[in-house]
């Protein structure tokens, strides 16, 4: 379906993002993976991905809270692979704490990782894509990037700035072949949403167990955790020619959080 594609996907050593890299792979992308991870790991996943599928995976550990590692990341794609017809953005992280205690630093750094540097890679690999008429882009919000809650201001903040993005860039580039939409997933039990179980046990007085059913679970109607591979599936549906008219929206895949 999407064979000899090629692909950036960050965050894409762990989690959401290498379940996305997995099902691009699976379609016959090439791909640069884009995160930090212990040494070693990167290249064990690059080799298992590639291996499994006869595609060929490239690793980056650029800093996406800078603008220059960002547009390096793009350089270095091209300069690896030839191309990028497809650009995931899934980098993302968090820090939980009242909004009157939240540091300011925090703030700025989940800021220039989680919007800023979209917009970076973006305006990076748009003139390769405008020129070839052709592209994908795949942009992963949250649910909080609909709504929101407490203790979270920064994430929700550029989540929500994810989906604005989202669609201004979808206005621009709607006649050049190129989609650019992004996906909202609920409560996905990565090693994001684990690392903030001891803040919100401790800001709720309770279990960690307890924080999990009461923060992220209680208003989840299938009442369990999205499996990676399901946001995988929905990314790479949205890059396939079958989704070529679906640009500027927003998909949601949350066991009907939203839906109340």
């Amino acid at each position: 379906m999407l064979k000899q594609r090629n692909a950036i996907v960050t965050g894409a050593t762990s989690g959401i993002g290498l379940a996305i890299a997995k099902a691009l792979a699976d379609c016959g992308c090439n791909l640069m993976i884009g995160g930090f991870a212990p040494v070693g790991v990167p290249e064990r996943l690059c080799a298992d991905i590639g291996s499994q599928n006869g595609v060929k995976v490239f690793h980056s550990g650029a800093d996406l809270s800078k603008p220059e590692e960002a547009r390096r990341l793009v350089a270095d794609a091209i300069a690896a692979m030839g191309t990028v017809d497809i650009l995931v953005n899934d980098a993302g992280l968090q820090f939980v704490a009242p909004i009157v205690e939240f540091p300011e630093e925090r703030w700025d750094h989940l800021r220039s990782v989680m919007l800023d540097a979209q917009f970076h890679l973006i305006k990076a690999v748009l003139p390769g894509m405008i020129a070839r008429s052709w592209g994908r882009i795949v942009n992963i919000s949250s649910v909080h990037g609909l709504v929101g809650s407490p203790h979270k201001p920064a994430y929700i903040a550029a989540k929500h700035g994810v989906v604005g993005l989202t669609k201004a860039v979808a206005l621009e580039v709607a006649e050049h072949g190129i989609t650019c939409n992004a996906i909202c997933p609920g409560l996905v039990l990565t090693d994001l949403i684990r690392n903030q179980l001891p803040d919100q046990a401790k800001v709720l007085g309770c279990t960690e167990d307890e924080a999990l059913k009461r923060v992220f679970l209680a208003n989840t109607p299938t009442q369990r955790a999205i499996d990676p591979a399901e946001i995988g599936a929905t990314a790479a549906f949205l890059c396939s020619d079958g989704a070529k008219s679906i640009t500027g929206t927003t998909i949601v895949v949350d066991g009907g959080y939203t839906a109340r």
